[in-house]
């Protein structure tokens, strides 16, 4: 699909636009309008772009896999979880998700912008007003050695999530140290409030390596300005 001078929304997947017809759902997934990938472990309609009173929505109709949507600045965040829908209110939104051990980003770019954050934060309905978490050196290694592939990409769209075993190794830590990391930095993000890192009742969610990684770089939490840490043996 290519864009129009009139279009109102417009994607953007690996370098690649697409162009939502209005009044027409436009679905995202492994056999879809936009399809993602071949991936097994994605839904062959997973999400759903859609007009409803006047506005476009992004919907999630899959039933297991959930997304992580944020504005331009990275300050607002949302976690779209199966059967959840949010209003398109930014003028561009990133849109981050993972199946199995890839984990995908698209951007959406709209012509209305119904709040702006590039000044200040503003909190909106279903979402979360990121905040400033303080990490330790090791955590933040720990974070960028999950998120490495992701952030070296040199055209958004896809990237992989190591194992626990292969980003242990790829900072020089054991098993046991990299675990006990993990847990203090997913521990850390969920008392303030970040979804998804566990399970309830003290349990761990089983992907939160995943979404460690989809909230650590749509919230800005690390950059390319961090990689250079992978290789300091020190923390």
């Amino acid at each position: 699909m290519t864009t129009t001078d009139t279009a109102t929304l417009r994607v953007e997947f690996c370098g690649e636009w697409y162009t939502p017809e209005p009044g027409v759902d436009f679905n995202i997934g492994r056999e879809s309008d936009l399809t993602i990938d071949d991936n097994p472990y994605l839904h062959r309609q997973f999400l759903r772009l859609y007009q409803d009173h006047g506005m476009w929505w992004l919907g999630n109709v899959g039933s297991l896999l959930t997304a992580t949507v944020t504005d331009e600045t990275g300050q607002v965040q949302a976690w779209l979880a199966p059967g959840a829908r949010l209003p398109i209110v930014f003028q561009v939104m990133h849109v981050m998700f993972s199946a199995g051990s890839t984990t995908y980003d698209f951007t959406i770019h709209a012509e209305e912008d119904y709040f702006n954050t590039a000044a200040a934060l503003t909190p909106s309905g279903g979402t979360t007003t990121i905040m400033p978490v303080l990490l330790t050196k090791s955590q933040r290694q720990l974070i960028v050695s999950l998120a490495e592939h992701v952030l070296k990409q040199s055209v958004p769209g896809r990237g992989t999530i190591p194992t626990s075993a292969e980003a242990a190794e790829r900072l020089g830590w054991s098993m046991t140290t990299f675990n006990r990391k993990l847990d203090n930095v997913c521990d850390k993000l969920d008392k303030v409030g970040v979804p998804g890192l566990r399970g309830g009742k003290g349990k761990l969610a089983v992907n939160r390596r995943a979404r460690l990684v989809e909230y650590a770089v749509t919230s800005r939490l690390v950059s390319v300005e961090d990689l250079p840490l992978l290789d300091e043996r020190d923390g």
